[in-house]
């Protein structure tokens, strides 16, 4: 954090986990050079059929394993989350076995945001969070606990720290609105605001200003977004200059014979997990599915670099089962 005409940029440079952190496996992306290849002859008919694949490629995208419209899967998705709200947190336990909670403070632990709160609530000054996809509020309400928002709501007055949910599935949002008036009451929500929620589109912030938050964080939605460059490009677009953008998304094994034991019991054990507990085998059947088609860790560090993020990076969280991703919108 650094003082800039009076104002407290929030990491304006590459962070290096600290911390719980330092203990988990820190990999740095080689640089690489990639070039396109030119066809030195092709005919009109194979120029004309290249160009029909391309023109139907754009106009579709994929749910899981099936190729849809493009304008469909976002309808899709939400008919998923939809159907999983109310078991959403649940089923997590049941499928990682309770994992997904270190996950989650792991990931919270290297926002750092506990220290953060504190400098900038003696300074005077704000620091903003944006949760993109956090409907039900899981990891809302691990950067409220640590930053100790609960406590600061006993005082009165605007929290100087706040945190947004911003989520496209409206039902997500209700279970994590009921959740978060029953865990801390009305006070910290309506009188504090440091905790609010609102529905939004990933790819498309357009109820968000540009360079309004110091912090964007996105746990396991990433995938689900129909066009994921445009969702980084809009992180980049309301991140403040020196903004720090993270990601916790499921990703890829390196070692080939782990990655089939666990598509073994991924396709096998989750779905019908969802069958018995949620009675809703298809939508856990996407979601194993969503995990497989998203990208891998090196390919997300390069597409986030083309988005216009400095310092990208991932921390591998279980051998690669998750990663956590991070990057840095330039100081302009």
């Amino acid at each position: 954090m650094q003082r800039v005409a009076g104002k407290i940029l929030v990491n304006s440079r590459p962070w290096r986990p600290l911390g719980t952190c330092s203990r988990l496996l820190q990999l740095e992306p080689p640089r690489s050079s990639f070039s396109t290849a030119t066809p030195s002859d092709s005919s009109s008919n194979n120029n004309d059929t290249q160009q029909q694949q391309q023109q139907s490629q754009q106009q579709s995208t994929h749910f899981g394993f099936q190729d849809v419209r493009l304008e469909d899967k976002e309808h899709m998705v939400r008919g998923v989350f939809d159907s999983v709200a109310e078991s959403y947190d649940v089923m997590n336990d049941l499928m990682s076995a309770g994992i997904h909670r270190v996950w989650k403070d792991t990931f919270v632990a290297c926002t750092r945001v506990e220290s953060l709160a504190k400098a900038i609530r003696c300074n005077a000054e704000e620091l903003t969070i944006l949760d993109v996809a956090g409907g039900t509020g899981d990891i809302a309400f691990r950067m409220v606990d640590a930053m100790g928002c609960e406590e600061r709501a006993k005082s009165s007055g605007r929290d100087p720290v706040s945190v947004t949910v911003c989520d496209i599935n409206t039902e997500m949002l209700r279970v994590g609105q009921r959740r978060a008036r029953e865990r801390y009451g009305a006070a910290l929500l309506d009188e504090t605001q440091a905790l609010s929620f609102q529905e939004g589109n990933a790819q498309s912030l357009t109820q968000l200003e540009d360079n309004s938050f110091d912090l964007y964080t996105i746990a396991f939605g990433l995938r689900n977004v129909t066009d994921v460059d445009a969702a980084l490009r809009e992180a980049r677009r309301v991140l403040k200059p020196g903004g720090r953008f993270m990601c916790l998304e499921f990703s890829h094994l390196p070692h080939p014979v782990l990655q089939s034991l666990y598509d073994v019991y991924s396709f096998n054990v989750i779905p019908t997990l969802g069958e018995a507990v949620a009675n809703d085998r298809a939508s856990y059947q996407y979601l194993v599915e969503s995990i497989r088609k998203f990208s891998d860790q090196e390919t997300l560090v390069k597409r986030m670099t083309e988005a216009g993020m400095e310092g990208a990076r991932y921390t591998n969280l279980t051998g690669g089962i998750v990663a956590i991703h991070e990057g840095w919108k330039p100081l302009e």
